[in-house]
């Protein structure tokens, strides 16, 4: 399973819940975008975007995301996400996810989304600051 997700540097581990589950005992497809999300905010932890909202007022708003299914979770189980960040402008990145079953040590669903630097303060889009564009690739390991 962790080669699966060896190109990710943020992997967080989440237990699939039975209330996960829809009519046909299957994880629901709206599930696996709260489990992106779940992951999302570690990565964004990671970066310590949250403070730098705080401060300078720029932080995140997701722009768009999207969702792969290859395989249907089932409860019990208990699911790794990897997330990492594949494309980086002044003013967005794209994060891709994977989810992986312990239970199959398979890939069970794929996405990406857009990451929109944000102006809390002026209701606008803005520009990462450089010091968020460093940690990224700090944590990426890219130069």
């Amino acid at each position: 399973m962790h080669n699966l997700l060896k190109s990710y540097p943020v992997i967080v581990e989440i237990p699939v819940a039975w209330g996960d589950l829809d009519a046909f005992q299957h994880v629901n497809n709206a599930i696996y975008f709260r489990y992106f999300e779940t992951a999302r905010i570690v990565y964004f932890e990671r970066l310590q975007l949250l403070p730098a909202q705080e401060s300078a007022g720029i932080g995140p708003i997701l722009h768009s995301i999207n969702c792969r299914f290859r395989i249907p979770l089932t409860y019990p189980d208990t699911i790794s996400v990897g997330v990492k960040v594949i494309d980086v402008l002044d003013d967005r990145f794209t994060i891709e996810s994977c989810v992986v079953s312990h239970q199959y040590q398979k890939v069970a669903a794929e996405g990406s989304g857009i990451v929109v630097a944000f102006d809390y303060r002026t209701q606008k889009k803005a520009c990462w600051p450089v010091e968020i564009r460093q940690k990224i690739a700090a944590l990426e390991d890219i130069s």
